[in-house]
């Protein structure tokens, strides 16, 4: 068995009860200029994005990698009417805390929840959403993994230099660019991680110096990986600061005789000071630019820009309940809004009359035409432009839609949009959503406008971290 494997189950069965910060199971505190406390407190909650909740002096302090029930010696800053709280010692654990089996945990950011055992990620998960969504009813039980780990089909990391001068690449530690050096992360697929590591390793035999962000000077930036879960193909994209790529075709050479499972490498240029990880320049170095991937049994084409579902277990677990939703008989006009590359409208269309699709995004639009060409779909158009200004010219003009799907952005959508499902008057509106707060307030309006909510479904998206999926169906009230 791997060691990567032995500490995921680890996790799942290690419920010692942490005392301090030097078992790792609690974050030590960060160093601050600020004027800082110790209290003793009690967890009596969760915040929808993992904290715990504690009262102190009267006020209710949001305390990160603390769980409801523990009893705990915290640190408390304060800086003017705002007070930040951490983790000192864990008196009193809970039984639902585990050891995280991320050594890079409490620096990374990236996840949250890995100091609570899996089971326990899945109620905290439903309790959230049971909440949000209690005006409506109550939500279907969520949909887990088996398996929480190694899901995420792209992963992207950041290289530099430490004080030593040596070259390491990681990932950004929380609300920053100082990059924590790692071997691997425990959510991302172990390909990637292994390309990863490889690059690193042939960066100094190639002098290939990574880029600085003061000074503008150097070569490589990222490196962003994608793999087709299903085909098997992967993408490696080097983000480089200049297009000048000495010794590029021997590294090319020496990197696939490492990986031949490599399909596609790109060099993306982004000389601009940016937290954008994308340059607008793009050239191909080995393959055809771009792989493939399977979803609910039809084929997608993925370039180093497109959106594509991050976990695609769960991606067709959430589809095909949104499909089921639908209640389609092979009849309905469909209405995909905020489409994207039209993954769901795609599958949608294998049961619908006709699906149209509707998205601002250029380059997303002509990824959907691409994908509904390579499936042989003849019934699923795609159109750029405002979903909501499209619903509101299809009512205009007497159009009927009997189902409207939509999947916006964290954000939510807006009234502008909400008001055009409104006047087109769809039976049903499937609304699927990265974010149960807005799809809970976009619901309301809905609902005080003609509809009512018939079933909703949460499934766990993205493991270990505090993110949630959902899918709500809605039905015009006769």
């Amino acid at each position: 068995m791997s060691k990567r494997k032995k500490q995921q189950q680890q996790s799942n069965y290690n419920q010692t009860k942490p005392k301090d910060a030097k078992h790792g199971n609690v974050k030590p505190r960060d160093k601050s200029p600020q004027k800082e406390q110790t209290a003793k407190v009690t967890c009596t909650g969760f915040t929808n994005d993992g904290k715990g909740i504690a009262e102190w002096e009267g006020k209710q302090l949001e305390v990160p990698y603390l769980l409801p029930g523990e009893t705990a010696e915290i640190y408390v800053t304060k800086k003017g009417r705002f007070v930040n709280a951490s983790v000192k010692r864990i008196l009193e654990a809970a039984d639902s805390r585990v050891k995280p089996p991320c050594p890079y945990y409490y620096d990374c950011g990236g996840c949250q929840l890995q100091h609570m055992g899996n089971r326990a990620q899945g109620h905290f998960k439903q309790d959230v959403v049971n909440a949000l969504m209690k005006p409506f009813g109550k939500p279907n039980a969520i949909m887990t993994m088996d398996h929480p780990y190694d899901y995420r089909n792209k992963s992207h990391t950041s290289f530099g230099m430490n004080r030593k001068r040596q070259i390491i690449g990681g990932l950004y530690a929380q609300n920053s660019h100082r990059i924590i050096p790692m071997d691997e992360c425990l959510i991302h697929d172990p390909k990637a991680d292994a390309i990863v590591g490889t690059i690193k390793g042939m960066m100094k035999s190639f002098k290939m110096e990574p880029y600085n962000e003061d000074t503008g000077r150097g070569f490589l930036r990222h490196v962003l990986v994608k793999v087709g879960k299903k085909t098997g193909e992967i993408m490696v994209v080097l983000i480089a600061g200049t297009q000048m790529f000495k010794g590029k075709n021997n590294f090319i050479k020496a990197l696939r005789k490492e990986h031949p499972e490599i399909s596609t490498i790109l060099l993306n240029v982004n000389d601009k000071n940016t937290s954008m990880v994308l340059g607008d320049q793009e050239k191909v170095l080995f393959g055809k630019g771009t792989i493939t991937d399977e979803l609910c049994g039809l084929k997608f084409e993925i370039s180093s820009k497109s959106f594509y579902q991050i976990n695609p277990e769960q991606t067709e677990k959430l589809y095909g309940k949104a499909i089921e939703m639908a209640g389609l008989t092979d009849e309905e006009t469909v209405i995909d809004a905020y489409c994207g590359v039209g993954t769901i409208g795609l599958v949608a269309s294998q049961q619908a009359g006709r699906v149209i699709g509707v998205e601002s995004n250029k380059d997303a639009i002509r990824d959907a035409i691409r994908n509904s060409k390579r499936n042989g779909i003849q019934n699923a158009r795609f159109y750029q432009g405002d979903a909501g200004e499209f619903m509101t010219q299809m009512a205009m003009h007497g159009d009927q839609a009997d189902v409207v799907i939509l999947d916006p952005p964290r954000t939510g959508s807006d009234e502008a949009f909400l008001s055009s499902v409104v006047k087109l008057k769809p039976s049903r509106v499937i609304y699927v959503s990265c974010n149960p707060e807005t799809q809970a307030r976009d619901m309301k309006y809905l609902t005080k406008n003609g509809y009512q909510v018939e079933e909703m479904q949460p499934v766990d998206m993205f493991p270990q971290t505090y993110h949630v999926e959902s899918v709500a169906k809605l039905t015009l009230k006769m």
